[in-house]
């Protein structure tokens, strides 16, 4: 009797076994592939320093899909990476364009902060092959005394060690805090 209720286990066991022994690698592209996963605001309330004013945060979270697995770069940036990225395209290895609806009409803000950005690298002592994931960036919008909320949306790109650039995406529209001019 005993051994009638081994047998299922034992079949059972033996069938995860083959299943794990048949996962196969996904087979990506080299060049990285994004999708738009979420963007989520929030306020920061202001602090009790002179000039901590209200701000919101926003963070953006991007899906990616990577073949060789050669995603971001060593933190700190060195100067060789910092040059190689910036002197293909002046950008890091994340890229996020800012527009603004004025008008009825998107107009590209640059936000200084922005303009050269770098993700760590995602496989850090791990062997190459194919990777997916998600990557998270927040940015943040001051208040100040005199502000305008207006809508914004954003533009991503990612770049691999390779220099292979990703599609661009592009964010749900989100309102966010401007300097009057």
């Amino acid at each position: 009797m005993r051994r009638k209720q081994i047998q299922p286990y034992v079949l059972t066991i033996g069938m995860a076994l083959l299943m794990m022994g048949c996962f196969n690698e996904p087979n990506y592209s080299n060049t990285p592939a994004i999708d738009f996963r979420s963007i989520f605001p929030y306020e920061i309330a202001a602090g009790s320093g002179v000039g901590q004013s209200r701000r919101d945060s926003i963070v953006i979270t991007v899906g990616f899909k990577d073949g060789d697995g050669d995603l971001g770069v060593s933190l700190p940036v060195s100067k060789a990476d910092s040059a190689l990225y910036t002197s293909n395209g002046g950008w890091g290895n994340y890229r996020i364009r800012t527009f603004r609806l004025v008008r009825g009409q998107y107009q590209e803000v640059i936000i200084p902060v922005n303009t050269t950005l770098y993700f760590p690298d995602l496989t850090a002592n791990k062997p190459k092959g194919p990777i997916e994931g998600t990557l998270d960036f927040s940015t943040i919008f001051q208040y100040g005394t005199s502000y305008q909320l207006y809508p914004v949306k954003f533009q991503i790109q990612i770049r691999d060690r390779a220099l292979n650039v990703s599609n661009t995406i592009e964010t749900d529209t989100i309102s966010v805090p401007f300097p009057r001019n």
